[in-house]
């Protein structure tokens, strides 16, 4: 019987014929196995992605077949971003995973020294924390909630909330780009010390934090949509924002909402949420999008959180660990 040889590679031009196999199967089992919302790019998009350096790949071969892959970018935010790990049938699963992440730290060895890694472990990678851990990752529980638009419950608890907060120096009102740098700070007091900030690093400043909205104003992550993105007014200044984009065809998506902390504790966010989810609901009633849904994430040990999403008819779909490695010292 022949010896299996493994052998952790870069995806080269070399390759290309014979991972089409290999990365054609993970495309497959994307949306039931791993969660992923949209399809993933067709294999020579992929490849072209590679090619120009948009995305990074290492490839396990066995006795010289590829037979597992991971993907990574360091193209989109200041994080190193580990997008998934996928192996082939469910023989030596462990070897192949360490192999591969042990590769993945080789090549990112310089880079680690500035930037952190994420990994969100959607789907069946949530089973990887034990074997990663041992690589000092971190973890943090991440909850996804959605809001569909053809649940009449929902809808009914979304419209018993009051549109307005009862006190009269509150207002709520739509996104405007005058708003952007009161924004900046919004977002950057809320998430500096939250957990968002250890596996996006960018939260810490307002330089990064500056990055991270600009990307979404300019459609980087998804759609914007700034007639549904809700500001909070305090005596006609901004001190709360949700934002709204889309991140699939028909899937609304609520990345970030934050308060001033001296305007928290009021009830105020449920109000500035609802008005968002009022807004993308009366699209699709208008036959203006089709929108089937809106989601968030909040953490899983975010109790108030949580309670409030589901006070405003947001129901808790699943979980996840949100891996993350600190800096290399």
């Amino acid at each position: 019987m022949e010896n299996t040889n493994y052998e952790a590679v870069v995806l080269n031009s070399n390759l290309y014929k014979i991972f089409a196999g290999v990365y054609n199967d993970f495309r497959s089992v994307a949306s039931n196995d791993y969660m992923f919302e949209l399809p993933p790019l067709e294999y020579q998009d992929f490849i072209d992605a590679v090619d120009k350096d948009f995305v990074k790949c290492i490839v396990l071969l066995e006795n010289h077949i590829p037979t597992a892959f991971l993907v990574y970018t360091t193209a989109i935010s200041e994080s190193i971003e580990l997008n998934v790990i996928h192996c082939l049938g469910s023989e030596d699963l462990l070897t192949k995973r360490k192999l591969l992440i042990e590769k993945f730290l080789k090549e990112t060895e310089k880079e680690r020294a500035e930037k952190v890694v994420c990994y969100p472990l959607l789907g069946v990678q949530s089973g990887f924390t034990s074997d990663i851990s041992h690589y000092g990752f971190k973890f943090v529980g991440l909850a996804v909630l959605r809001f569909m638009m053809d649940n009449k419950n929902s809808e009914e608890i979304l419209n018993s909330i009051a549109q307005e907060p009862q006190d009269e120096s509150y207002k709520i009102t739509t996104w405007e780009n005058m708003y952007y740098d009161k924004a900046v700070e919004v977002i950057h007091e809320g998430f500096k010390t939250a957990s968002d900030a250890l596996f996006d690093t960018r939260y810490l400043t307002k330089e990064g934090t500056d990055d991270i909205l600009d990307k979404i104003v300019n459609g980087v992550y998804g759609e914007f949509l700034p007639e549904t993105t809700s500001v909070l007014m305090h005596n006609g200044r901004p001190c709360g924002f949700c934002f709204t984009n889309i991140t699939g065809g028909k899937i609304a998506n609520i990345p970030l909402v934050s308060i001033l902390s001296e305007h928290q504790g009021k009830g105020l966010a449920k109000h500035l949420i609802k008005k968002s989810v009022s807004s993308l609901l009366n699209m699709v009633r208008s036959g203006e999008r089709e929108f089937t849904e809106v989601n968030v994430s909040a953490e899983t040990n975010n109790i108030p959180a949580l309670k409030m999403y589901r006070h405003i008819g947001f129901k808790e779909d699943y979980s996840y660990p949100q891996a993350y490695l600190p800096l290399k010292k």
